[in-house]
């Protein structure tokens, strides 16, 4: 079993900066995907960006050169740098990755969540 801790979620005001984390630990023997979503109230929850284990990235339109995600493979985590802040970024963040065990099974884990307020 594996468990995802995020952390770095709060409140911010509008073009500050927040740093979100999330660590993987237990039985882990390769994590090949880690990416972030998040989710408001009454709509679905979206991609905001993704890395793969070479290290190529993928990023929603709407964060594009405001937000960079970065991993480190040695601690099992994955960051998301967020400048800019625009108060439509206001959400529950969550991490997920896919995680391959000593098995070579590989399954799909998700964070409990992080809220991210931007707001004067």
């Amino acid at each position: 079993q594996v468990q995802l801790v995020e952390s770095g979620g709060g409140l911010v005001q509008p073009g500050g900066s927040l740093r979100l984390s999330c660590a993987a630990s237990g039985s882990i023997f390769s994590i090949f995907f880690m990416g972030w979503h998040r989710q408001v109230p009454g709509k679905k929850r979206e991609l905001v960006a993704n890395i793969r284990r070479a290290g190529s990235t993928d990023y929603a339109d709407s964060v594009k050169g405001r937000f960079t995600i970065s991993r480190d493979d040695v601690r099992n985590t994955v960051y998301l740098q967020m400048n800019n802040l625009k108060p439509e970024d206001t959400a529950v963040y969550y991490c997920n990755m896919d995680v391959a065990d000593a098995d070579f099974r590989i399954n799909a884990y998700w964070g409990q969540g992080t809220q991210v307020t931007v707001s004067a």
